[in-house]
């Protein structure tokens, strides 16, 4: 299993319909991601950090891009000189989100499935309920908001600590923004948009 995905089958042995697709999907954009040439993944780096939150965020929640992930350093940096705090995660053993605030790029640890994690105190599960807008990892994203994850359901289980009225966007290639409809499972949690 690739990243943190975990097992799509059933208890049978035999995949589900949702489940068989998001893994065909997953290997697919996978794929696309790793021959993204390099300026342009520079280039929409830049334009993440160029993104404006709302007057009057204060605080942010966003990961730290990995592999063919978008990267986000580029975006942490720019939203900690702009004063506003950024919680990322921990992932547990469990595949569920703890948070730390972001406090640099020198603070950062080397993490299992190759994350890299913040270092500093753990504000447990519910930090993420604390956040004025939520920034999440996808591998995909539909016009609906149903997001394509890794497949751990990492994301799936912390957006469950999060306000019905916190904004959830997904930081995805422009490639990835589908008018397809992805599959979803009663588990699944959508987003709100995607950003930039």
């Amino acid at each position: 299993m690739t990243h943190m995905e975990q097992s799509d089958e059933t208890t049978d042995g035999v995949l589900t319909g949702a489940r068989a697709l998001k893994k065909r999907l997953r290997n697919e954009i996978r794929s696309a991601r790793a021959q993204l040439p390099a300026s342009e993944r520079d280039r929409f780096a830049r334009e993440l950090a160029a993104w404006e939150p709302p007057s009057g965020t204060r605080r942010v929640s966003c990961f730290v891009g990995v592999g063919d992930e978008p990267d986000t350093r580029p975006l942490l940096s720019a939203l900690s000189d702009r004063g506003i705090e950024v919680l990322l995660p921990i992932t547990l053993e469990d595949f569920t989100l703890e948070w730390a605030v972001y406090t640099g790029e020198d603070a950062l640890a080397q993490a299992g499935y190759g994350l890299r994690e913040p270092t500093g105190e753990r504000l447990g599960h519910a930090a993420l309920s604390t956040v004025d807008i939520v920034l999440v990892p996808a591998l995909a994203v539909d016009g609906a908001g149903r997001r394509l994850g890794q497949g751990a359901g990492c994301y799936d289980r912390a957006l469950a600590h999060v306000a019905a009225e916190t904004p959830v966007l997904a930081v995805v290639y422009p490639s990835e923004r589908l008018s397809e409809a992805l599959p979803e499972e009663p588990h699944d949690r959508r987003v709100n948009g995607v950003l930039p």
